[in-house]
């Protein structure tokens, strides 16, 4: 792939980051309202930058939730009209999995727990273990597994629920400012494509953990 895409508006943070040319060109915004609305126009600087126009993309990654609804559906719903518009094949990846391979890199170490805030007194959950990536599912912060000290902590929910996470958990070192970037998009598609994985046959969908949000609200 020469030329790739990608884009994550699903939590407070919104990043892209164009690869081409064996380098990236990256925007990443913080502490900004309402950033995920600014999308198109961060992807629009990346590709002026560099001097390519969307019809020139061999790949779109993405970030597929879970995490913020208008986010999510933001980032899935950009990426979708560039596929659809250009045929451009996509690729998407959990927003859990994304912040757990920044860790990873981040940190140099092979087990994460990663924790993003959901609201309602929830985290959505995933942890990583010897580079495989499983557990995404949405729980209260208490019914967390029990994982030990040998583990990282990242994300949000690690800074909304700490005291019951590291309880449940038994994680005593976290991270919870750490954020999902477009750039470690990039680096999850290359390892993809280089192991001969399939990109996404169909057309790109959310990940909603939580289903019954009115309901849930109501109570």
């Amino acid at each position: 792939m020469k030329n790739i895409l990608a884009i994550d508006t699903c939590t407070e943070v919104c990043s892209v980051s164009l690869y081409t040319n064996s380098t990236k060109t990256s925007r990443f915004l913080k502490d900004v309202a309402k950033s995920s609305g600014l999308i198109l126009p961060l992807c629009d600087e990346v590709l002026d930058e560099t001097g390519l126009s969307v019809k020139d993309l061999d790949l779109i990654v993405y970030s597929k939730g879970p995490g913020a609804f208008t986010g999510v559906r933001m980032c899935v719903s950009v990426v979708q009209g560039m596929s659809l518009a250009f045929e451009i094949p996509t690729l998407g990846f959990s927003t859990l999995e994304l912040v757990g391979f920044g860790a990873q890199q981040k940190f140099n170490t092979d087990k994460v727990a990663i924790a993003l805030d959901a609201r309602m007194n929830e985290v959505y959950w995933a942890q990583i273990n010897q580079g495989r990536f499983t557990g995404e599912a949405i729980f209260k912060p208490e019914d967390a597994p029990k994982l030990g000290a040998n583990y990282l902590g990242v994300g949000s929910g690690w800074g909304a629920y700490s005291q019951a996470l590291v309880e449940a958990t038994g994680v005593v070192d976290y991270q919870a400012q750490f954020y999902p970037m477009a750039e470690n998009l990039i680096e999850l598609a290359l390892n993809h494509i280089a192991q001969g994985l399939p990109l996404d046959d169909n057309l790109p969908l959310p990940t909603y953990l939580r289903n019954n949000v009115a309901q849930k609200s109501l109570k």
